[in-house]
């Protein structure tokens, strides 16, 4: 099963099982955003759009996701944001380089099937000294995590991967650097992190 077809199956379901989980970490990371000014913010792998209700509203968004029937749901929280929503694949970003003050990677990094080709298309359409917000769950160097390998195997094709190091992902996009790197849930094996391009 394609991610495409997971997430749309799950797209109904999708805010019952996440809307209230995490809500505090959501708002934690996006609130390291500028609040003021006018600038160009992509939302890589938006789903739904939980996020939505924690952007402050001065900053024109893109939200990117690579389901229709995501795209759907996220519309119907876009409220007065100036939010264009696109329909496309984060590990190949549709846009120029440069293009983009910020990146919000919200549970997308573990999800693709390709986190280093996701990280570096981030970097791609990111302006120099712009910032990557980062909530996701990823194992520690070195940590076997033995259980969560295992179900990886089944959960990496249907809805999300449980294997990913974020410092291997990292180590091969060496022009972003990080600024914070917070554990938030799950005994750190959920972390928020700020990303700045140099």
């Amino acid at each position: 099963m394609s991610l495409r077809h997971s997430y749309t199956v799950i797209a109904p379901l999708y805010d019952a099982l996440l809307a209230t989980a995490g809500t505090g970490v959501r708002a934690a990371s996006l609130g390291q955003m500028p609040q003021q000014g006018d600038l160009n913010v992509l939302i890589s792998g938006i789903g739904s759009g939980l996020d939505l209700p924690y952007l402050p509203p001065c900053h024109h968004y893109v939200g990117l996701d690579l389901t229709a029937a995501m795209l759907r749901r996220a519309k119907s929280r876009t409220g007065s944001l100036r939010l264009n929503l696109i329909q496309g694949n984060s590990m190949l970003l549709p846009f120029a380089d440069g293009t983009f003050d910020h990146v919000v990677l919200h549970l997308i990094l573990a999800i693709v099937p390709d986190a280093t080709a996701c990280l570096r298309e981030t970097a791609r359409v990111l302006k120099p000294g712009g910032s990557v917000l980062i909530l996701d769950k990823f194992l520690k160097p070195g940590e076997s995590a033995w259980g969560r390998r295992i179900l990886n195997l089944l959960s990496q094709h249907i809805v999300t991967r449980l294997d990913v190091v974020f410092e291997e992902v990292l180590a091969d996009v060496p022009e972003l650097k990080v600024e914070e790197d917070v554990p938030v849930l799950a005994g750190g094996w959920f972390r928020r992190i700020r990303l700045v391009k140099l």
